[in-house]
């Protein structure tokens, strides 16, 4: 195979050191022959500081700090107002210097001293999930199997006989028993409908028994590759699929309408918007993606997105999926490649290099053998496509920067331009790592892709899951950006709830929403390393960082208003802080109360 990365390594380059903040008195050369579109004024707007190193370099993503949870340096300024034409920052400063950007047909925000902050970009999230999550039965904070029974007895009641029930967010940890439901569970409210539950993690689910005779699986039907049936004591279906063992039922649900699809997506995007951001990216379907471009030409995208491909397809397939819609485009484009490694820790199918400790007979459900997953990354590498891992388990990690590290081998070896070193790989989740995988990250120049509000849910049984020693290496944020590495946030929508808030305010507490427990302390990061995180991190992530995730002249005017000022107050307060306003490119596609 001939080398080929061009395509891929013209996107970016490595993220800069933090823009200079502009003087009340300067204005960009490029910008002086017009008025401004709209002013935001009488703002906290959060600003990186020059890059001199006057003040250090703490905005700047990685950055090491000293022991404790503040900076040893000052990390950020304020500006009180900025100019937005065309979409992108033109002028930051003071009131008075941006409202000379004012002309007759200039509209004024006034941000009445609110703290603004540049548009979060959720690094990973599940867009569709999201939408259809509430489409169907919403199972998310049920708090026993009898709760999760009356929701679904609620939805049968209003569906048509033999229709497909169908929902997600069931946690069995959260309940009392501790014990996953069953298709008898399911069968006592289902009547003759076939129905499929997916766990909160998407990794497992529990159907039915119509919906396991629907899909032909038995007492004699054999686990998948990669997938497992869990069976009662006469090796009947006890109705919990795991991981590729579901594949059987998805093929017999009836499709959704283009009218369902459109309408989960709406929801999704409003409330990605309600919760101030401004740019996703999606790991949900090709046939999404179709309906983003239809909203997209009907001026009804509110967020930008890049929707990642399936690791798995042919190269053929991606390659013609890459060419149908711009690369340039700023709202809608295609991006990595992404793969699954393996599970979830919630599911015990994250695959682990020693056994789980609350379960010693089982080492959790690699998706791949090693040898095929070297050979589909190399492939994918010389076609000049980006890819993401998802890994969340130690030996899935390991699975995936072995795959990393021999295709990067390869490209060096293969790619005369030099230009290999910026391939930008990542490892979606990252939640179990060894110190010595942490240091493999950084020689590879690899991403930690992580969603820090996993920990609300996970603090509760992870250190049974995994025992103590491996838990103190787990959710490293500290780590990775000790040793060197890139973080990118997100929430993994609907996994969790899609706000960042959380998200940022487990990343510096480490605590649960309650405030009452704690997990592994010396992993917090500061609110300024959160928040570049969430930001410009990972737009770096997706090759966008000279485009978006700071606010600075020349890039989009994407920016997020909060109540308060959340480097300023408790950490405990991030969580009751509200969004008022999400702006898009200088166009407000939400306002809050």
């Amino acid at each position: 195979m001939r080398g080929n990365f061009t395509r891929m390594l013209n996107r970016g380059s490595r993220i800069p050191a933090a823009a200079l903040v502009l003087l009340a008195s300067v204005v960009p050369a490029f910008a002086q022959r017009g008025k401004a579109d709209v002013l935001f004024v009488h703002g906290r707007i959060y600003q990186p500081l020059p890059k001199d190193g006057s003040h250090g370099d703490c905005s700047r993503l990685p950055v090491k700090v000293s022991a404790g949870n503040s900076l040893p340096c000052k990390s950020h300024s304020y500006a009180e107002a900025l100019a937005v034409r065309d979409g992108k920052v033109v002028a930051v400063g003071d009131t008075k210097t941006i409202q000379r950007w004012k002309g007759s047909g200039t509209s004024v925000v006034d941000l009445k001293n609110h703290f603004v902050l540049p548009g979060f970009n959720d690094a990973h999230v599940h867009l569709a999930s999201g939408g259809f999550l509430k489409l169907n039965v919403d199972l998310v904070g049920t708090k026993s199997l009898a709760e999760m029974q009356q929701r679904i007895a609620e939805r049968v009641a209003t569906t048509e006989s033999g229709g497909w029930i169908r929902g997600r967010g069931w946690d069995h940890l959260t309940w009392e028993s501790k014990k996953l439901p069953t298709r008898e569970d399911l069968d006592a409210v289902t009547g003759g409908h076939p129905a499929i539950f997916t766990r909160v993690d998407g990794h497992i689910c529990v159907v039915n028994s119509a919906a396991l005779a629907a899909a032909g699986i038995t007492k004699f039907t054999r686990d998948p590759q990669g997938g497992k049936i869990d069976r009662d004591k006469r090796d009947e279906p006890t109705g919990i699929l795991r991981e590729g063992a579901r594949d059987a039922v998805d093929k017999v649900i009836p499709k959704v309408t283009e009218a369902e699809r459109r309408r989960a997506l709406e929801l999704a995007l409003a409330e990605a918007s309600r919760w101030g951001l401004t740019s996703v990216q999606d790991n949900s379907s090709w046939q999404d993606f179709l309906v983003y471009e239809d909203l997209e030409r009907e001026g009804q995208l509110s967020v930008r997105i890049t929707e990642w491909l399936s690791f798995d397809d042919p190269v053929e397939t991606l390659e013609k999926e890459r060419q149908h819609h711009p690369a340039t485009d700023p709202f809608l484009r295609t991006g990595m490649l992404k793969g699954f490694m393996d599970g979830s820790l919630g599911s015990r199918t994250a695959a682990l290099l020693v056994p789980y400790a609350d379960d010693p007979g089982n080492s959790g459900l690699p998706q791949y053998d090693q040898m095929t997953l070297n050979l589909m990354t190399r492939e994918r590498l010389e076609a000049g496509f980006q890819i993401g891992f998802h890994a969340i388990g130690d030996r899935g990690v390991e699975m995936a920067l072995d795959a990393f590290a021999d295709g990067m081998a390869y490209a060096k070896e293969h790619d005369s331009t030099g230009r290999w070193n910026d391939l930008r790989l990542r490892v979606e989740h990252a939640q179990v790592t060894t110190r010595k995988q942490i240091e493999r990250f950084a020689k590879l120049g690899v991403i930690a892709s992580m969603q820090p509000n996993h920990l609300l849910t996970d603090m509760n049984w992870a250190t049974k899951r995994l025992g103590a020693e491996r838990a103190a290496s787990s959710y490293a944020w500290r780590s990775f950006l000790d040793a060197g590495v890139p973080l990118a946030f997100g929430t993994d929508y609907p996994v969790e709830p899609i706000t960042p808030l959380r998200g940022l305010y487990a990343a510096v507490t480490r605590k649960n929403e309650a405030g009452t427990d704690e997990y592994f302390p010396d992993e917090k990061l500061t609110i300024e390393q959160a928040i570049v995180a969430y930001t410009s991190g990972a737009a770096y992530a997706e090759f966008a960082e000279k485009a978006k995730g700071e606010l600075v002249p020349g890039k989009w005017a994407d920016l997020v208003v909060l109540d308060r000022d959340i480097t300023q107050i408790s950490p405990e307060a991030i969580l009751g802080a509200k969004v008022l306003r999400t702006v898009v490119a200088g166009k407000t596609v939400y306002e809050g109360h």
